[in-house]
């Protein structure tokens, strides 16, 4: 029997992990702090995108951490920080970051976007309405994505309206409320687009000193009181 010599061997073993040096409380600390700082930027690094849908005469303004797919006004309310907006009562304001607006119909999207400072926006038909033709005056586009799911099973398209400019350019607005007074580049989209299937297209104009005069098909825009000391670049999306 062999007993003596196992138990010898079990008692020369403990000594092993018996022995090791615990955490002192200097490292325990700076673990948790560098636990915490990583965390921080985690935080930080996740921009919310803001997505505002229409649906039953309400307007939903949404902030999402996430994308959530097209039209799926069920999922948006349950993965998204939304609040309820009287379409009356909607302000302009202006999106740095990426904007996502669902609608079923062109009733409310003038009064969202029309000199809206606006970066990179995506629309999203939401229905097989057929749409007037309607111009949308966007300030700042750089980029616009639409899907017509709902209508046409044909993928997400984007356009590159212009890549220059920067957080402190003149497209970047400075005011919530005058900011589009700022605004160098103009962007004209036809909403009928959404009843083609064709590919989108755009051209764009420069030295435009006014609408008004300068592009009398856009005429009715001559409400939006402008400043005449500025030459702009006009963009038509279509």
């Amino acid at each position: 029997m062999n007993w003596p010599l196992k138990k010898k061997q079990e008692e020369h073993a403990g000594p092993h992990w018996a022995g090791m040096a615990l955490p002192s409380r200097h490292c325990l600390l700076l673990i948790g702090a560098l636990g915490i700082f990583a965390l921080d930027c985690f935080t930080k690094g996740q921009k919310n995108s803001t997505l505002i849908f229409t649906k039953e005469n309400t307007i939903r303004n949404c902030s999402c951490s996430a994308d959530i797919r097209d039209c799926d006004y069920s999922l948006a309310n349950l993965m998204c920080s939304c609040k309820t907006i009287l379409p009356f009562a909607a302000e302009r304001t202006s999106y740095k970051g990426h904007l996502t607006i669902w609608f079923t119909d062109s009733s409310v999207l003038g009064r969202l976007l029309n000199f809206t400072p606006v970066q990179d926006l995506k629309l999203s038909l939401c229905s097989s309405n057929t749409l007037p033709t309607e111009y949308l005056a966007v300030c700042g586009l750089k980029r616009l994505r639409i899907s017509t799911e709902a209508k046409y099973p044909f993928p997400e398209q984007s356009l590159l309206i212009h890549s220059g400019g920067d957080s402190d350019s003149p497209a970047t607005p400075t005011s919530s409320h005058k900011g589009w007074e700022a605004c160098m580049y103009i962007s004209f989209l036809d909403v009928a687009l959404f009843n083609r299937d064709s590919s989108l297209k755009s051209y764009s104009i420069e030295n435009i000193a006014s609408i008004a005069n300068d592009l009398p098909d856009f005429s009715h825009f001559k409400a939006f009181p402008m400043p005449n000391n500025k030459s702009y670049v006009v963009t038509i999306i279509y």
